[in-house]
């Protein structure tokens, strides 16, 4: 490569994010660099390089580059030296502030390195105020309160200048002091300024927000504490060389009492510890995390990804807290010993005696409540004691009359006269010599009684008490109950793979039996029975004909038809039967609203809301069934509520229900609380409130990648993408499109793939990062030929060409006219062209067109523009096309034809909403194609008009 194209990178070079691809492509350029003779480019390349180990979380190798450039500067001063004093003064500060992080540089090099700065400052002419800042940062990290507060007053009564720190690392500075000495009050009054002015530096605003976090808790300010968090985190989180201040995050979530969001934060950054940018931001990291895991159940696990030797791995919190815990403090004995004080490990130990502290500050977007990891709580708990009966059992009421009321209670979905009338037969009869069919059906009601122990032992109880009641009514003998009762224990059986032959077998040989035997209504139990155990297996449509034979004289029971017309209605929802679904929905609707119970409303709403069109009309069923949902159903009717809001347009009500959701979900300890947050995600962003967005969909992102949902999690990042692009965080949004990309690698994925490399191509050129733009959209372009997409193919080529245009590497861009018109010849001439084809073809045409015309190829780019704009039109792309022939007005009055242009662009400007762009840029041309017709009057008359003035 020439020195040209060696300079180039190193441009390119600086204006890549910090971080790992920056430093491989900074190291490459230096290879290249000390293999020439260019010394000003190896100088200048070790320069750029220092930065980006310093911010890019290698600092150890910043402290090489800086010394041969310091080293180089003294020994042989060139002209090209000049350039650099400045930058290589204020690299004196990193290097300061760096070796203090590692316990192996003994102090007595950073005060020597110390000492060269102030000479170096001095004999340039420089205030010392960054000097005093530095000599309090030495003193401070050692411990030395009275030298740190001597230095601080220096530091901050020095006039500032060039080489001081910004307007935002400063008073970050200054409000650690603050927060130190317990001035929160003054630390907060400090900051407000500053944060009301515009902050530019690569550290800003989320270091100041950082330092901010104890003060906002501390005076009251749970608001400002919560928003700085959010901010600094999502503007930190993906950079390694800022783990110490995760750290700080981190101990913040445990200290305000959000143990769950804590626990993301650790797993999320855990690997990071294998790679910290630092010794002292790996003790910091550890004894936060360590702290922060100490107060999760014991039974929780965190995911460790793997490393050099060690396999990924779910490790016991309790454990990897106490590995942690040991990382920490044998690093702060390490400062200790180079320090010669107990400074460190004093704060390391603080740190790790961390805990919540004070009211409870609620800080994820995405839970209402604070559930805690390893301990459920909500529709799953063990209740404490039986519900109170809110039924009268007559006092003299015999055993039988006592079965029967339960009986009735039990068919009425009346759970309190159920438990009440037992509890009375049980206390009075319980010992009681009794008929054994009185016996029998007593052993069949208690397959209704709740157990209280819920799940799979609700299950076997009821599995239990059937078999009993079974036998016992075949020793009675009474062969109608007995078939009854083989029918509700099959459908139990149906529940599990191992029981399904069996249940199946007993609820098909009852149905037959009572539909000879039985009454009407032991008919249509029965068949309701039988359509629930074909609903267990999933034969939609054998349990559709039972329902449809139940349904038929369902009349003879309001609360058994109303059974039969909910199941009717979610198995024709599971057959995809709309219009009927819709209709059976409606039915099971009135029929359960007649009723008055509560959780049989509930699923009637659900069902109804899932089959209406309106989503209005959904969120009013959700609405009605709120207040009477039982604790199992208010997670469905919460996503169901907050999926119709969002259809309808309504997402910030959409926000709450889909939050609640996300709260049940983990409380109740049920699975998909992942996919929840990535609904949630994507309800912040239709609301346009970007930062919750981003930080739920990180925790989206972050439960699917560890429950193995690929597929889910890359759907997630492209959303979490495009929320970045929209908060301005660009450098954010490529770095998940191009992990996007490359989990997208596969034959199957080669349309997404080029997809999501054509998306950063945008970002890049919107960004004016021109350049690397190209390369995306040429990828894209080799994958969409790859995967058969032609037309998608000849889009991105024509973008790759335009992007390579605007970089100004016009041989390459050149060389690009071959490729778009290959892509074009591939689309062939097909005897009716589709709209979309024209359009790409004309488009592309235009491309090839303006890169003639850098070319100085005006003929030839008058040929390809040829026949556009009416090709346009053909397809009613009106502005399209008019942009076109203001082109083409340029390209003729560059070609020395003025009173062609002057025609063109006059009827052009005519067709253009006045005050536009595209109008002011055509009247621009007009305006000098009159000029060079001789008619300026007219011309200063067009540039009057629309507001163009003169050149």
């Amino acid at each position: 490569m020439s020195d040209d194209d060696l300079w180039r990178m190193l441009r390119e070079i600086d204006g890549m994010p910090f971080g790992a691809a920056q430093i491989a492509a900074v190291e490459q350029l230096l290879r290249r660099a000390d293999a020439g003779d260019d010394r000003h480019l190896a100088f200048a390349t070790r320069m750029q390089a220092t930065t980006a180990y310093t911010f890019g979380g290698e600092p150890a190798k910043s402290f090489v580059t800086f010394s041969w450039c310091l080293a180089e500067y003294d020994r042989d001063p060139q002209p090209y030296h000049e350039r650099w004093t400045h930058q290589l003064l204020w690299y004196f500060k990193h290097m300061v502030s760096a070796m203090l992080t590692f316990p192996e540089l003994p102090l007595d090099r950073t005060y020597a390195v110390l000492d060269d700065m102030e000479r170096r400052y001095r004999e340039s002419g420089h205030s010392l105020q960054a000097v005093h800042k530095h000599r309090y940062l030495v003193a401070a990290h050692v411990g030395a309160a009275e030298e740190a507060a001597e230095w601080y007053r220096r530091w901050v009564t020095t006039p500032r200048d060039a080489l001081s720190d910004c307007a935002g690392c400063d008073p970050t500075t200054q409000v650690k002091y603050l927060v130190r000495t317990g001035r929160h009050d003054e630390a907060v009054a400090l900051a407000e300024p500053v944060l009301a002015g515009r902050l530019s530096c690569a550290e800003q605003p989320q270091a100041i927000l950082t330092a901010l976090l104890t003060p906002y808790r501390e005076t009251g300010r749970a608001d400002a504490a919560r928003e700085a968090h959010r901010e600094a985190y999502r503007r930190m989180r993906s950079r390694l060389s800022e783990l110490w201040e995760i750290a700080d995050h981190i101990e913040f979530c445990t200290v305000t009492g959000n143990p769950t969001r804590a626990l993301e934060l650790v797993e999320r950054h855990l690997d990071w510890l294998d790679r910290a940018p630092s010794p002292g931001a790996a003790m910091n990291f550890a004894a936060t995390a360590a702290a922060a895991l100490r107060q999760l159940s014991a039974e929780v696990t965190v995911h460790r990804r793997a490393f050099g030797d060690r396999a990924a791995a779910d490790v016991p919190v309790g454990e990897l807290a106490e590995e942690l815990a040991g990382v920490a403090t044998a690093l702060a004995a390490r400062f200790d010993e180079r320090n010669g004080t107990a400074h460190q490990s004093t704060l390391i130990g603080r740190r790790l005696a961390a805990g919540p502290t004070g009211e409870h500050l609620p800080l994820s977007a995405s839970l209402r409540r604070r559930p805690v990891p390893g301990q459920r709580t909500g529709a799953t708990a063990t209740p404490a004691a039986a519900p109170a009966p809110t039924v009268t059992v007559p006092a003299g009421a015999g055993a039988d009359e006592l079965l029967a009321l339960a009986d009735e209670a039990w068919r009425t979905h009346r759970r309190d006269g159920l438990v009440a009338a037992l509890r009375a037969y049980d206390e009075r009869y319980g010992d009681a010599e009794l008929p054994a069919a009185t016996r029998a059906r007593r052993l069949e009601l208690r397959a209704g009684e709740p157990s209280g122990r819920g799940g799979d032992e609700e299950m076997a109880s009821a599995i239990e008490a059937n078999r009993a009641a079974l036998a016992a009514w075949r020793q009675v003998p009474d062969p109608l109950r007995a078939q009854v009762v083989a029918g509700r224990l099959g459908v139990l059986l149906c529940a599990s793979d191992e029981g399904a032959a069996e249940g199946l077998a007993l609820v098909e040989e009852s149905a037959a039996y009572l539909l000879t035997h039985g009454d009407q209504r032991e008919r249509v139990a029965a068949q309701h029975r039988l359509a629930l155990a074909y609903v267990q297996r999933e034969r939609w449509s054998d349990a559709l004909d039972a329902l449809d034979r139940a349904t038929a004289e369902a009349e003879v029971d309001r609360w058994l038809a109303g059974r039969v017309a909910l199941h009717r209605a979610q198995v024709l929802e599971q057959l995809e039967r709309a219009d009927e679904f819709r209709a059976a929905a409606a039915h099971a609707h009135r029929l359960t609203r007649e009723l008055g119970d509560g959780e049989m409303l509930t699923a009637a709403c659900l069902a109804y809301a899932r089959s209406v069109d309106d989503p209005a009309d959904a969120v009013t069923a959700c609405d009605e069934a709120l207040p009477f949902a039982p604790a199992d159903a208010r997670l469905p009717l919460r996503v169901t509520r907050g999926r119709a809001l969002l259809a309808a347009d309504r997402a910030d009500e959409a926000v709450d229900d889909l939050v609640e959701a996300v709260t049940l979900c983990v409380e109740q300890g049920q699975p998909g609380d992942a996919l929840l947050r990535w609904e949630l995600a994507n309800a912040y962003r239709l609301a346009g409130r970007l930062g919750e967005a981003a930080e739920v969909a990180e925790e989206a992102v972050l439960g699917l990648d560890r429950a193995g949902a690929q597929a889910e999690a890359d759907r997630c990042r492209h959303l979490l993408a495009g929320i970045y692009q929209g908060l301005g965080d660009i450098d954010a949004a490529l770095a998940l499109l191009d992990r996007l990309a490359d989990n997208l690698d596969g034959p199957d994925n080669l349309p997404h793939r080029a997809q999501v490399l054509e998306e950063a191509g945008g970002i890049l050129y919107d960004a004016d990062r021109d350049a690397v733009a190209a390369q995306r959209f040429a990828a894209a372009a080799a994958a969409y030929r790859l995967a058969g997409h032609p037309v998608d193919e000849l889009r991105a080529r024509r973008r790759e060409l335009l992007a390579l245009h605007w970089a100004g590497d016009r041989p390459a861009a050149v060389d690009a006219v071959d490729r778009v018109d290959g892509a074009a010849a591939a689309l062939g001439d097909p005897a009716e062209e589709p709209p979309v084809v024209t359009y790409e073809r004309a488009m592309a045409a235009d491309a090839v067109a303006r890169v003639f015309t850098a070319e100085d190829r005006l003929t030839a780019a008058l040929d390809r523009v040829s026949g556009v704009p009416e090709r346009l039109r053909s397809i009613e792309a009106f502005g399209e096309a008019a942009q076109v022939e203001a082109f083409i007005g340029e390209l003729l009055l560059r070609d020395d034809r003025p009173a062609e242009a002057e025609r063109l662009l006059r009827r052009v400007l005519g067709g253009l909403p006045s005050g536009s762009r595209p109008a002011a840029q055509t009247a621009w041309l007009l305006a000098r194609s009159l000029d060079e017709l001789g008619r300026s009057g007219e011309a200063a008359k067009i540039r009057a008009e629309h507001g163009i003035e003169e050149d």
